[in-house]
């Protein structure tokens, strides 16, 4: 299936909410020590199917705030930042891991009383997601169960993943020098260039994007955060496996424009994942769901309505 969403629909539904009234509606929840922030909405209903939406990197659950009220008439919704983003802790000496974040996940579920959901995903959490989905599939202990799945822009075939020239960096033996010189004014030039030529972030967006990777001084851990990149080659057979089995429905929503993850990596789905399910938006980049929310919203509706969700 293919999808193709006009440029009519990329429009703004409705001003980003404030950092501080997303951080005002959050709480908080203790993993391993760690202090994690999250917010959690109720479900219209009691019976409301749970929706899970795991942010990218380097950002944080700020990413989802402009889907935020429209998938709130229909879900309970749960977003954690993750370990070493936005406001949860950032230990400077940890080893982060995507193992480790879904393990996070399964504990912010677990902390709402929950095991079973949908999962809305982005990016770095698109990995974190293939990992819940390979749990669920192998039937391990403690797995959450996956009922349905929507990617958004993200390294799902790391042969197809064109990392950016500062991830390079990063992920090198130089990594720890340039985190600790990046500034914000490296930081903006770096993140808008994976936006879209007409869906550029504006500068309130920027200083809030800037202010959750810098909070704790979290620019100072990129390095040790961008490691998931090896992670990705190390179980691809394992992250690529659960996408190709293809026993949970799912949906691949792109951003074509994506210099890291766009074109490219949907017609790499397309000969991996049996009946490939995708809708393109053209003129978008990695970050549909802030550049085109609208037609994330529409396209994640008629996913859900196939599947009698909502």
């Amino acid at each position: 299936v293919s999808l193709i969403c006009a440029m009519k629909s990329a429009l703004r539904m409705e001003p980003q909410t404030s950092l501080s009234d997303w951080k005002a509606a959050g709480d908080w929840l203790s993993f391993r020590g760690h202090r994690i922030f999250f917010r959690h909405q109720p479900g219209p209903a009691a019976d409301s199917p749970v929706l899970l939406l795991i942010h990218g990197f380097p950002t944080a659950s700020w990413d989802w705030a402009p889907l935020w009220s429209a998938l709130a008439e229909d879900f309970e919704l749960l977003a954690v930042d993750m370990l070493g983003f936005g406001w949860s802790a950032k230990p400077p000496q940890h080893r982060y891991s995507i193992l480790e974040q879904a393990d996070l996940q399964q504990a912010a579920m677990g902390h709402i009383g929950r095991n079973v959901g949908h999962v809305l995903a982005h990016d770095y959490g698109d990995t974190v997601a293939q990992e819940l989905l390979a749990r669920h599939l192998h039937r391990e202990q403690g797995a959450l169960t996956v009922e349905s799945l929507c990617l958004l822009n993200g390294g799902l075939f790391p042969e197809c993943h064109r990392a950016r020239p500062i991830q390079k960096v990063l992920n090198s033996p130089l990594g720890g020098l340039v985190s600790r010189l990046t500034s914000e004014r490296l930081f903006r030039r770096s993140f808008a260039a994976v936006f879209g030529a007409q869906t550029q972030p504006g500068e309130a967006e920027l200083k809030a994007f800037w202010a959750l990777v810098s909070d704790q001084q979290g620019q100072r851990i990129s390095h040790r955060l961008i490691k998931y990149i090896d992670e990705r080659r190390t179980h691809r057979a394992r992250w690529v496996g659960a996408l190709a089995a293809a026993a949970v429905p799912q949906r691949f929503i792109n951003g074509l424009e994506d210099p890291v993850s766009g074109a490219h990596m949907v017609r790499r789905y397309r000969e991996r994942v049996p009946a490939a399910d995708v809708v393109e938006l053209p003129g978008i980049g990695h970050y549909p769901q802030i550049e085109a929310p609208a037609a994330v919203l529409d396209a994640m509706r008629a996913f859900h309505r196939q599947l009698g969700v909502g």
